[in-house]
């Protein structure tokens, strides 16, 4: 008999519960934190000092996801000295570099690095790669150079994320062995000297 009359109540509450149906907004405590007044950057604050919308970021504030690079365009000797390639030597890593390499260096330095791009003809031709002082370079200098740039050449940090950068300096590595091999690299090859 209780299970009987428990049916019918259940089917109640069920109509009930779903003809429920709510008019009105939540209550909100603090709207101006949920709906806050903007200004668009080139227009005026009339509440600002300078009575500009646009606000400087405090000193010492770095942007997320950015590196500050602590060298500056003649520190070329002691970036060289302390900056490491941390990227490992992998298949995927030299394709990379071979990517960015073939889209931002290739039309100044050539397709094998020898500073005989596309675009030389009409400019000064670049410093060749494969040169004994680009050979001699600790990776940190070439990875500087990219990032700083260097006579002609025009700071590249703005297209080439760091990452590429290393990528490009491995690959720039092999463009040096593959110009100059040792005995070594030949040997793996089957090749006499």
């Amino acid at each position: 008999m209780k299970k009987l009359m428990l049916i019918p109540l259940t089917a109640l509450a069920f109509v009930f519960v779903v003809g429920c149906e709510k008019k009105t907004p939540e209550w909100e405590m603090t709207p101006d934190m949920y709906e806050s007044t903007s200004f668009k950057a080139q227009k005026e604050d009339p509440h600002s000092s300078d009575g500009a919308a646009a606000r400087i970021p405090p000193d010492g504030t770095i942007p997320r996801n950015y590196q500050p690079y602590h060298y500056e365009a003649l520190d070329g000797d002691k970036a060289g000295k302390e900056l490491k390639n941390y990227l490992p030597r992998t298949k995927s890593n030299m394709e990379r570099g071979q990517k960015v390499f073939n889209t931002y260096c290739i039309v100044c330095h050539g397709p094998k690095g020898n500073g005989e791009g596309y675009v030389v003809p009409p400019y000064p031709r670049p410093p060749s790669l494969l040169s004994e002082k680009v050979t001699k370079w600790p990776d940190g200098n070439i990875f500087h150079v990219i990032t700083k740039g260097q006579n002609l050449m025009p700071s590249y940090a703005t297209q080439i994320e760091p990452n590429d950068r290393w990528a490009v300096v491995h690959y720039v590595r092999a463009l040096q062995r593959a110009a100059s091999p040792t005995p070594e690299d030949l040997k793996e090859l089957g090749i006499k000297k």
